[in-house]
């Protein structure tokens, strides 16, 4: 058995909030190469694999906001959640100078396979969760690692990613700038606009509030950096979220 593709928590929260980590997860379903993707624990540990720390924070924040959160529960080498089905990277063959053998020879009908299995299964739990709820606000949680490889150091201790609307990223970019010792990244280390990805499909084509967070993954490799994260982006939310209203 392959178990699920995701989890929801927290499903009766009451408050607006929807708190999505689409990369929460390294695991390599048994049905994908025999649960095996060719990689060493060391690769399989990395960035390249999940969203290190993600996961506790999205489960911390969901619970200061009084919301759901939806997790992925497979790796994104696997498939990516946070891609549309026709984008060329939506299953990795080689990232950040890993070959990923179980992917090498990826056919058509094993990529079927895999988004029939996981990633349209993940997408449809959170479409259904977002369109029982009145008037969602959708915060993605992400995180990114200190250094690619051969390029130079990422300084940001966090980053807001956003594409076209700026309602709720604006206030939020204020709001944590104000803070001295935070250097705050706007559409770094990434774009905040991949046509089709989870934040376009979910948010933008809806209409709804939404904000993508992305953490660097050294602060947040543990419990108690998880949760320290978590209590200090909460209030600049919830404080985001107010001054979209009152505007």
């Amino acid at each position: 058995m392959d178990g699920p593709s995701h989890h929801v928590e927290n499903a009766n929260g009451a408050g607006r909030w929807v708190v999505t980590c689409d990369h929460a997860s390294n695991r390599v379903p048994r049905s994908v190469a025999g649960g095996d993707l060719g990689l060493p624990a060391a690769d399989m540990a990395r960035h390249i694999a999940w969203d290190v720390g993600a996961a506790g924070v999205t489960r911390a924040l969901a619970g200061m906001l009084d919301g759901p959160a939806v997790l992925s529960d497979f790796s994104r080498l696997v498939i990516d959640p946070n891609r549309g089905e026709d984008d060329p990277t939506l299953v990795m063959r080689l990232y950040d100078g890993t070959i990923i053998p179980a992917n090498r020879h990826l056919d058509a009908a094993e990529r079927e396979r895999r988004l029939a299995a996981f990633h349209r299964p993940y997408h449809d739990a959170l479409t259904g969760l977002l369109a029982a709820r009145r008037d969602p606000v959708i915060c993605s949680i992400h995180s990114f690692t200190p250094q690619l490889r051969g390029r130079p150091p990422r300084p940001w201790q966090i980053g807001i990613l956003f594409a076209d609307d700026r309602r709720l990223a604006n206030p939020l970019i204020a709001r944590l700038r104000a803070e001295p010792d935070l250097l705050v990244g706007e559409n770094e280390p990434y774009t905040g606009h991949l046509p089709g990805d989870a934040m376009d499909r979910h948010a933008i084509v809806h209409g709804r509030l939404h904000v993508l967070i992305e953490l660097r993954n050294d602060l947040i490799s543990d419990e108690d950096g998880q949760r320290e994260w978590a209590a200090r982006i909460a209030p600049h939310l919830a404080a985001a979220l107010e001054d979209v209203e009152d505007g």
